[in-house]
C-alpha cells in the first residue's frame, strides 16, 4: 500500500483519540509530514518501541500500542498456559494512557494485566515482574529523551529486558496483526477491573522493592546525624515518591527538591532535554545547591533509572560523569565491603564494553572477577541471570554503564536510579565523616591509578534521511578503519558485529564471543581508546573516548583532539 493510501486510511479510521483526529486532518497537502509519519512503522526490538508522539504508523499512538500489544499477547498466549504481565509508566505525555490501552489490549486476550495506579520508575517493573511471577513487564518510558517522545519498553519473566530471540518472536507476531481490520482485540478498562483480568498492583509490592532496596547498604547507619546537605530533582519524573523514601529510610533528612521539577509533567517545561547527563537540565538544580550550600546535587531522569550528581568544591560544584560516580561506587563498595569482611569470596562485577579501563584497575586491587559486556543493560542483567542458574548470586556485587545505569543486588534485572540514589547518598556520608567530598574521592583515585577521561560525543541524524546517513558513516568506516587517531597508532580492531578482534601488529584476530552488535573500537597506543556505536534507542552515532595523561589538563585536550579527529574521519 502506498504511503498516502495509508494516511488516507487512518483519516478514516482513527476515531478513538481527538488529538490524532486534528493532527491527521492538519497533514493534508503536507506531503513532507504525511512521509515521515507513515514511511515505516515502529520497529520492536529489545528496547521495544520508541518514538515522537503523534498519528502515523511510525509515531507513538494507542494504535501503534495497541498492535504492539496484541503482537505480544499472541506471543504470550502460545507460550504460557496463563500469561500475566506487569505494567506502569512515567510521567511522559499521555503515558498514563497507552499504559491502560495496554491493559485493555492484554485484558481481552485473557493475558491477566497488573497495573500500576500511578507512575513509577523502571525498576519497579522489573521488580514487579519477578514479586507477581508475571510472564512479562510493561513500561511506558521514553526515558531521558526530549519531551515529544514516548516508549514501550518490554520485559521478559525474568524480569530482564526482553532477549533478542523473544523480541523477535513477539515482533514478527506483531507484524501478522492489522490496524483496522479487527485483529486487535479490546475490553473496557472498567470491565476489565470487573472480571479481574485487569488488576492494580498493590501498595505492598512499592514496600517490598524498598525492603530490597535498603538491603543494598554498605554502612547501613553512616547517614544518620552526619548533616549532609542534598538537594534532589526528579527532573519531573517518576523518581520523586520513591527516592525520597528510601533517602528518608537510611536517615538522609537535609534534602531540599527543586520546586519546579518536583511534580510529574511530561512537557518538561524546565529541562526540554530531561537527561542528568547534560548540565542545561541540572540548571535550576545546580542554582538551588549553590544558595543552599548543599554538598550533593542528584538528579534522577523521568524513568528513575539513571541518576547524575554535582558535587560541592572550592570552585562551585563539579558535574560528575557516569564513569566517575560508577568508578566511585565501585571503589567504595569493594573497599568497604573487604574491610567489613562482607565482600564474597568470589566477587563478580559487570560492566559494558564502552565503560572506563579504570574499572579493571579497581576490580583487580580487590580480586573483584570483572565481566565486560555488550552496551545495554540487559546484558548485565544476563550476567546475574547466569549466576542464579548456578546458584551463585550471591557473587554479585555492583554493575555499571557509563551512560549513568548502575545497580547493586540481585532483585531486578535492570538498571536502578533508586537504589543508586541510596547509594551514592551513603557514600557521600561516608566520607564526608572523614571530612573528605566526592570531589576529593575522585581526585585520589585518579592519583592512585591515573587520569583516564572517558568522554562520549552523539551526532544526531532526524529522519529518514539521517537513518540512512548513520547506516553509511558505519559502513565507510568498517571498511576503512582509522590507522591512527591524532597521532596515537591503533594497536588493536574490534568489530561486535563481524565478531572479530584484530592485532594490527602482529595481524592475528581471534573470535569475540558475544551477541553480535554493531560496534567499533579501536585501541590505541598508550592505554587510549575510540568506540563508535549507533544508539539503540534514538537516531544518534554515539563516539566514546578514553584519553589517558599524565594530568587531568593533558587527558582533557587529548580528548578533545581525539574528537575532532573522529568527526572529521566520520564526516560529520
Amino acid at each position: 500500500m502506498e504511503i498516502k493510501e495509508i494516511y488516507e486510511l487512518w483519516l478514516s479510521k482513527a476515531a478513538d483519540d481527538q488529538d490524532l483526529i486534528d493532527e491527521l486532518n492538519s497533514m493534508k497537502d503536507k506531503e513532507d509530514e504525511i512521509y515521515e509519519s507513515f514511511y515505516r512503522e515502529l520497529k520492536f526490538g529489545t528496547a521495544g518501541l520508541r518514538g515522537i508522539i503523534g498519528a502515523g504508523t511510525n509515531r507513538m499512538n494507542i494504535y501503534t500500542v495497541r498492535k504492539a500489544t496484541q503482537g505480544l499477547a499472541n506471543f504470550l498466549n502460545k507460550k504460557y498456559e496463563k500469561p500475566s504481565v506487569a505494567i506502569s509508566c512515567d510521567s511522559r505525555i499521555k503515558a498514563d494512557l497507552f499504559a491502560r490501552e495496554a491493559a485493555r489490549v492484554l485484558a481481552a486476550n485473557g493475558v491477566k494485566a497488573y497495573i500500576s495506579r500511578e507512575l513509577q520508575p523502571t525498576p519497579v517493573v522489573s521488580f514487579a515482574v519477578r514479586e507477581l511471577k508475571t510472564s512479562a513487564g510493561i513500561m511506558v518510558t521514553a526515558s531521558h529523551n526530549p519531551a515529544k517522545y514516548n516508549g514501550y519498553k518490554c520485559y521478559g519473566s525474568d524480569g530482564c529486558q526482553m532477549t533478542d530471540v523473544n523480541a523477535d518472536a513477539v515482533y514478527s507476531e506483531i507484524q501478522k496483526v492489522d490496524y483496522f481490520n479487527g485483529d486487535i482485540r479490546l475490553v473496557d478498562f472498567e470491565k476489565g477491573l470487573e472480571t479481574g483480568l485487569i488488576e492494580w498492583i498493590d501498595d505492598s509490592v512499592y514496600e517490598k522493592y524498598l525492603d530490597r532496596v535498603q538491603e543494598q547498604t554498605v554502612n547501613s547507619d553512616v547517614c544518620r546525624g552526619t548533616g549532609l546537605r542534598l538537594v534532589y530533582t526528579p527532573l519531573n519524573g517518576a523518581g520523586n515518591k520513591l527516592v525520597r523514601k528510601i533517602l528518608d529510610r537510611i536517615g538522609v533528612k537535609n534534602i531540599t527538591v527543586v520546586p519546579e521539577q518536583e511534580m510529574p509533567d511530561g512537557n518538561f517545561t524546565t529541562c526540554p532535554y530531561p537527561n542528568p547527563e547534560i548540565k542545561e537540565a541540572l540548571k535550576l538544580g545546580l542554582e538551588l545547591s549553590e544558595k543552599t550550600g548543599a554538598d550533593l546535587l542528584l538528579a534522577t531522569d523521568p524513568d528513575s533509572d539513571r541518576v547524575g550528581i554535582a558535587v560541592k568544591t572550592a570552585d562551585g560544584y563539579r558535574l560528575m560523569t557516569g564513569n566517575e560516580t560508577g568508578i566511585m561506587l565501585m571503589n567504595y563498595i569493594l573497599s568497604c565491603r573487604k574491610a567489613a569482611g562482607t565482600l564474597p569470596e568470589k566477587p563478580v562485577a559487570v560492566k559494558t564494553v564502552v565503560t572506563s579501563k579504570l574499572v579493571d584497575r579497581i576490580c583487580e586491587k580487590y580480586g573483584c572477577e570483572l565481566k565486560v559486556v555488550l552496551t545495554g543493560f540487559k546484558y548485565i542483567g544476563e550476567q546475574i541471570l547466569l549466576l542464579e542458574q548456578k546458584n551463585e548470586q550471591d557473587r554479585y556485587v555492583f554493575g555499571f554503564e557509563e551512560s549513568y545505569g548502575y545497580l547493586a543486588g540481585t532483585y531486578v534485572r535492570d538498571k536502578d536510579a533508586v537504589v543508586a540514589s541510596m547509594l551514592i547518598c551513603e557514600m557521600a556520608a561516608y566520607y564526608h565523616k572523614q571530612g573528605l567530598s566526592l570531589d576529593d574521592v575522585m581526585n585520589s583515585i585518579y592519583e592512585e591509578f591515573g587520569h583516564y577521561l572517558n568522554r562520549t560525543e552523539s551526532y544526531e541524524f532526524d529522519g529518514s534521511a539521517g537513518m540512512q546517513k548513520m547506516a553509511q558513516i558505519m559502513d565507510s568506516i568498517r571498511n576503512t578503519p582509522p590507522a591512527e587517531v591524532c597521532g596515537y597508532k591503533v594497536t588493536e580492531i574490534a568489530d561486535y558485529l563481524e565478531s572479530y578482534k584484530k592485532d594490527i601488529a602482529s595481524g592475528e584476530t581471534e573470535e569475540i564471543k558475544l551477541p553480535k552488535s554493531n560496534v567499533l573500537s579501536y585501541s590505541l597506543e598508550g592505554g587510549g581508546a575510540v568506540i563508535v556505536r549507533p544508539s539503540g534507542t534514538e537516531p544518534k552515532i554515539k563516539v566514546y573516548v578514553t584519553a589517558v595523561g599524565k594530568t587531568q589538563k593533558e587527558a582533557e585536550d587529548i580528548a578533545e583532539k581525539m574528537f575532532a579527529f573522529m568527526t572529521d574521519y566520520m564526516g560529520i
